[in-house]
């Protein structure tokens, strides 16, 4: 930790845990040790490597703030994991109800009647931690979890048992996805039949309604021969001529009603 007269600050090392092609964050923590308002600001000797947030602000009288530096995604690693780059911390007494908006840099201008505090932070990187070991389990199938690995080098009982775990699981997914590939046929399928069945429905209706228009014009037809028959019989007992015609358009009517019936 450094202590200054106006702010603490944690850590003195900015220690990045180095990855390829990750981006990685560290954090320090600024401590207002005065009752005064306190303007800080960050700097870097490479700013196009490092972004911080926020590099500039304004402490009130004993708070704290956390600064977050993100160094972005390296695509090759340094010459024995050494970091020449360093960050600069400005620090200096501020107007009271000062903010943010009201940091200049002229405020950090050392060679102003500006009393600004200095710290100096090193850049270090550590190795990457590496993940947890699974817990070897050998309780399970009898096996004890210090079963040895034998001289021709095959797997531990812990690792066998992880493989069969493996396996179960695997066989889990292809069940699960063999039943959702089902479900979707069985609704295809029957989304397909109450299709055929609306259109066939459509088709009967329609077929019987042409069926009992032909019956009626028919009926009605057959009513008019009969009627035009009785007239017949109190003339002169010709045939007139309109008698022919309907006679004709009965038979008509009855090719094209036995047609209908037929093809129902």
């Amino acid at each position: 930790m450094s202590t200054g007269e106006l702010l603490s600050i944690e850590p003195q090392e900015l220690q990045f845990p180095f990855e390829l092609r990750k981006q990685i964050s560290c954090s320090l923590n600024l401590s207002n040790k005065t009752d005064n308002y306190v303007a800080f600001k960050v700097k870097t000797t490479n700013p196009k490597k490092y972004c911080v947030r926020p590099n500039t602000g304004v402490l009130l009288p004993r708070s704290t703030c956390n600064v977050i530096v993100i160094m972005q995604a390296q695509k090759e690693a340094p010459p024995d994991m050494q970091c020449k780059d360093k960050f600069l911390l400005q620090s200096v007494v501020a107007s009271p109800g000062a903010t943010a908006k009201d940091i200049t840099s002229e405020m950090f201008n050392k060679e102003s009647e500006h009393h600004v505090e200095e710290c100096k932070l090193r850049v270090i990187y550590v190795a990457a931690p590496r993940p947890p070991s699974p817990v070897r389990e050998g309780s399970e199938e009898g096996l004890s979890p210090r079963a040895s690995v034998s001289d021709n080098g095959s797997l531990n009982a812990a690792e066998s048992v992880s493989g069969t775990r493996l396996e179960q699981h695997k066989h889990q997914d292809n069940s699960d996805d063999v039943t959702s590939l089902s479900r979707s046929v069985i609704r295809t399928f029957s989304s397909g039949i109450e299709i055929l069945w609306a259109s066939a429905k459509s088709l009967i209706f329609k077929l019987t309604e042409e069926k009992n228009s032909a019956i009626q014009q028919n009926n009605r037809l057959q009513q008019e021969l009969d009627l035009l028959r009785r007239e017949a019989k109190r003339g002169n007992g010709g045939i007139p001529f309109m008698y022919v015609i309907l006679v004709g358009l009965v038979g008509l009517v009855g090719i094209i009603l036995g047609y209908i019936l037929k093809t129902t």
